[in-house]
């Protein structure tokens, strides 16, 4: 009895320490991503970055006092010309905060922290329902130190507010999901009442989260869609869920955001019909370099390990209902990267919402580990080691990511472009092969220059069946220009007709270290 009584005092219980945990987690997940907060946003995807970061200055100065007139027209002029896609939610609501804290990049890096954060609370309290308190912690840790997710997370674009509306919806409709048996199996009449309210509390958060999140980007569709069938489908057949009345309340508000931007996009504002195109290249599904770029897009954004738990995971499910709801998410990840076949193996960003599918996933096998250890017979040095090797695990990404950041500071540049712009002149007409379609010079250094198209562009649109040659290009971009700008030298040397030309043909009018300026009107001498 001695030795058993031993064995109890010793053994641990994840629920003990269960808010503990959780709160370190979301306390360390937060704050890692505000580390080196004041950097420009160049360390990712800068040229989506860098245009919300457009139009929040354009919202801003229309009609902000003391702006001079040309910086006001400028600013919205660049606001009002960049694609717009989706909603500028994410924009609007920088603008606002600019108000209070000066036109400051890093507050976009805040809200995007944020919001990644609070969709891991969520992600958390879905894995609690679905597996158990230790697969929950797991999957929040997964989810919040995955070294991908802390820079992607943080970027000033609306794939993260996109991510954390998702990952609402799975919950709400994974609860909304529950209470369909309590309801088809009958019981008291106030019971039934009590859960038919319920019923239709969770039907309307779910439509309402689904439908936030496919109005803040059209992709969370597939999502949504995937979750909503994964969960629902695992507890009544389809033909039932289509007969109560909450399930087409659901689907309504799921639809209508989206489809009356929609509307307005396409039909009122036609800002909208040319956007859709170039989506989607059947001939791609026989080049291998598509199905080598999406592998190397899952090995830079959730690496082979989680693939590999992730996938385990499935088969460690007892439950059939949480198998069919994950396997739903799969499938839906799995279209989307068919349908945006270009897109989905050469923006890795495309895949960030397979991030939380991963990390839940992964949560049972995590779970069946931790507990095996957990039951054994002299579990206390067993359990210290589980816990160094957790520590590790979590304080390692954390740690890279925190020299990774160090080691790039971007703040100079903004000093770089400005010089630029002002040496040539905020009315110079300017063609320009630089980084991010000249985005950074028309937001630091105030001046607006045609883009040169780079190598990869080049390939899209011959994918697309541009028959455009080389020197009907060249004449096209050039035609009433001023000066040619090259400050992306790497895509320079992958262009060699274009630096050929260039240095044949123009004088070099400036030079520095990081910039050459050809004057297209001083033709060199023969």
């Amino acid at each position: 009895m001695a030795t058993k009584k031993r064995s109890q005092k010793t053994s641990f219980s994840i629920s003990e320490y269960l808010w503990v945990i959780f709160f370190l987690l979301i306390f360390l997940g937060f704050g890692i991503r505000l580390y080196d907060l004041t950097d420009l946003p160049l360390d990712f995807h800068p040229t989506r970055q860098l245009l919300s970061a457009h139009k929040a200055r354009g919202i801003l100065y229309q009609d902000q006092p003391g702006i001079p007139d040309w910086q006001r027209e400028f600013a919205i002029q660049q606001w009002k010309v960049r694609a717009a896609v989706e909603p500028e939610v994410l924009e609007h609501l920088v603008a606002y905060t600019y108000r209070f804290t000066g036109e400051q990049l890093w507050v976009a890096r805040i809200y995007s922290s944020l919001f990644w954060t609070i969709g891991g609370i969520f992600l958390f309290l879905l894995a609690q329902k679905l597996f158990s308190e230790v697969g929950a912690l797991a999957a929040l840790a997964i989810y919040l130190f995955n070294p991908y997710a802390i820079i992607a997370s943080r970027s000033f674009q609306p794939d993260p507010l996109m991510v954390m509306l998702i990952i609402l919806f799975w919950w709400a409709v994974w609860n909304y999901a529950e209470i369909l048996p309590a309801v088809t199996f009958g019981g008291k009449n106030d019971d039934i009442a009590n859960t038919a309210r319920l019923r239709w509390t969770w039907a309307i958060l779910a439509g309402i989260f689904g439908g936030l999140a496919i109005y803040i980007k059209f992709v969370a569709a597939f999502f949504v869609v995937g979750g909503g069938l994964g969960a629902l489908l695992g507890r009544q057949p389809l033909r039932r869920l289509l007969s109560q009345p909450e399930i087409w309340t659901m689907v309504g508000l799921g639809i209508l955001p989206g489809l009356s931007y929609l509307i307005y996009g396409t039909l009122v504002q036609k800002f909208l019909g040319q956007q859709f195109g170039g989506r989607f290249f059947p001939a791609m599904f026989l080049d291998p370099s598509y199905y080598l770029g999406w592998v190397s897009v899952l090995d830079l954004v959730i690496g082979g390990t989680l693939l590999m738990a992730a996938l385990l995971g499935i088969f460690f499910i007892e439950t059939k209902t949480v198998r069919q709801f994950l396997v739903g998410l799969w499938v839906a990840y799995l279209l989307f990267g068919l349908y945006f076949n270009y897109h989905i193996s050469t923006h890795d960003y495309y895949s960030l919402p397979l991030i939380p599918i991963a990390a839940v996933s992964a949560a049972p096998v995590a779970d069946y580990i931790i507990k095996g250890i957990s039951k054994q017979a002299d579990p206390k040095w067993k359990q210290l080691i589980l816990a160094g090797a957790i520590c590790l695990g979590i304080l390692f990404p954390m740690w890279n990511m925190r020299t990774r950041l160090r080691s790039a500071d971007y703040r100079p540049e903004a000093n770089v472009w400005n010089q630029i712009g002002s040496k040539l002149g905020t009315d110079a007409k300017v063609v320009a092969l630089t980084q991010d379609y000249g985005m950074r010079l028309a937001y630091w250094g105030w001046l607006a220059p045609v883009p040169w198209p780079s190598a990869g562009d080049i390939f899209y649109h011959s994918a697309r069946g541009s028959q455009v040659t080389f020197d009907e290009q060249f004449e096209r971009l050039t035609r009433g220009q001023d000066y040619f700008l090259v400050t992306d030298f790497e895509e320079y040397n992958h262009q060699p007709q274009l630096a050929q030309k260039l240095n044949s043909e123009y004088q070099i009018l400036y030079e520095g270290d990081t910039y050459v300026v050809f004057d297209l009107f001083e033709m060199r001498t023969p």
